[in-house]
């Protein structure tokens, strides 16, 4: 995924202005490839604190309408958006807040984040929150910091030992000095560093801007320039990030670590059960990434990769008919056997090994489950994941970036759901599926942009589900 942090000049107390810059830029980052826009503290206002205590009309809900411009260039690109503003109180009775509404890449609220440490004069105008920030998407789990939220050590600490791989701020600060100081936070607890950075004058002075991304080393990826400019569009400005290093993986502790509490649903043969889905006639000798097989051979007879348990092929079918006129979706493998999941493990480790002999056994490991599930975890053996495609409502090809199955390795990385330069069609086409397939409750393996499943180990970790529905499963 890439995560790009916006910077721009907000107009002091026009919401309506800013709203529309922001989605303004919210197209922007997705035409370059971003699949999440964080912006800066009270960017929707501008960091003014007497104004926004003057004004309440400068407070705002996760619904108010101003901020349906947003919502809609979430929705059209297929991308999230941190947007901090002056919340209005989520309970009766109770104070604005300094808040980060995130907005899904269907302009729905994935969560909600108010500022936990306020700082000067801002305890004289908003409450302090109680909740961590956290979030996953695409894979990656996201900790939500405020400014001086990121002075307190025990922020990111906690972020760090919650599983957090991003830590996404949205600051004004007045000084390169307190920027730099990113560096120290990225090093120390081992997270990859987004600031989105206040720009133009606010009531605290200047923001200096200079967003930016950092390294969990501390290296200073990139930057953005200072806040100092006036030019016609706020001297806004995009910093990206590629973030896919930092993915769950499924050879991930936590993952294991998901409870199975088996449901008993069948595996159901999609050819017969499901007649309205489109399936490939090619043998799916593939992992949940697949590609270690020949595309040509014909599939096996006792027909194990059309079975799919029931509750995901319901889901399937949903997504199906939420697809645009002229696409359809096309089955390619479901339903693996342990032993061929073990096989595949194998094989894929063993190429790897032999490209490189300096890796460890746990590095290999880790490597091989981009591409291949680690065989007593892998969805395609609970019967819960599906490999799956688009394809033109008379059965033609659809570009999607890279063939289906295409291993890291074979497609430089293109095998990635949010994989940077893909032409604006395979973007376009892989935004398609991935919305009808996630409003349909399926979630996506982000290493490949084909495998989607429900009710695994996976699915539960990434949904916050407390246990996985479907275990492993040996052919009848």
């Amino acid at each position: 995924m890439i995560i790009a942090a916006a910077q721009f000049t907000p107009v002091p107390g026009n919401i309506e202005a800013n709203a529309a810059r922001m989605a303004s830029l919210v197209t922007e980052a997705a035409a370059r490839g971003a699949g999440l826009v964080v912006f800066a503290e009270l960017a929707l206002t501008q960091y003014d604190l007497p104004a926004i205590a003057a004004d309440p009309r400068l407070t705002v809900a996760p619904d108010d309408p101003r901020l349906e411009p947003v919502r809609q260039a979430c929705r059209a690109a297929g991308v999230a958006a941190v947007v901090n503003a002056p919340g209005r109180a989520a309970a009766d009775g109770a104070g604005p807040t300094i808040a980060s509404f995130v907005l899904g890449p269907d302009g729905a609220l994935l969560t909600r984040y108010d500022k936990r440490h306020l700082f000067g004069a801002e305890n004289d105008l908003f409450v302090p929150g109680t909740a961590d920030g956290r979030f996953t998407l695409g894979g990656i789990r996201f900790a939500l910091a405020t400014c001086y939220d990121t002075g307190c050590a025990e922020v990111a600490a906690r972020a760090a030992a919650d599983g957090c791989r991003v830590f996404l701020a949205s600051s004004f600060h007045g000084s390169a000095d307190r920027v730099a100081r990113y560096a120290d936070l990225a090093a120390e607890h081992g997270l990859h560093v987004v600031l989105a950075n206040g720009a133009g004058v606010g009531s605290a002075g200047r923001g200096c801007g200079l967003s930016g991304t950092w390294l969990p080393t501390g290296e200073r990826e990139a930057a953005a320039g200072g806040g100092t400019r006036t030019a016609p569009d706020g001297g806004a400005e995009l910093v990206l990030s590629d973030v896919r290093d930092r993915i769950t993986l499924m050879a991930d502790p936590a993952v294991a670590a998901i409870p199975v509490k088996e449901c008993g649903e069948p595996l159901l043969d999609v050819r017969s059960a499901a007649p309205a889905l489109v399936v490939s006639g090619l043998k799916a000798e593939t992992d949940d990434a697949g590609g270690t097989g020949d595309e040509g051979d014909e599939a096996p007879e006792d027909g194990a990769y059309a079975r799919l348990r029931e509750g995901v092929l319901r889901r399937l079918l949903a997504a199906q008919a939420s697809l645009p006129d002229g696409l359809r979706l096309q089955f390619v493998e479901g339903y693996r056997p342990p032993a061929l999941q073990r096989r595949y493990f194998e094989e894929y480790t063993h190429e790897l090994r032999a490209a490189h002999p300096g890796w460890d056994a746990a590095r290999l490991h880790s490597a091989a489950s981009r591409y291949v599930s680690p065989p007593d975890i892998a969805p395609h053996s609970a019967g819960g994941a599906v490999d799956v495609t688009l394809v033109t409502a008379d059965g033609g090809e659809v570009d999607m970036g890279t063939p289906i199955n295409a291993s890291p390795e074979e497609s430089a990385g293109g095998c990635y759901t949010g994989a940077p330069g893909l032409s604006p069609a395979a973007r376009a086409n892989r935004r398609v599926l991935s919305a009808a397939l996630a409003a349909a409750g399926l979630v996506n393996y982000p290493t490949e942009w084909w495998h989607w499943s429900y009710g695994d180990r996976y699915w539960a970790l990434m949904t916050g589900a407390d246990h996985a529905l479907y275990g492993p499963k040996e052919p009848a």
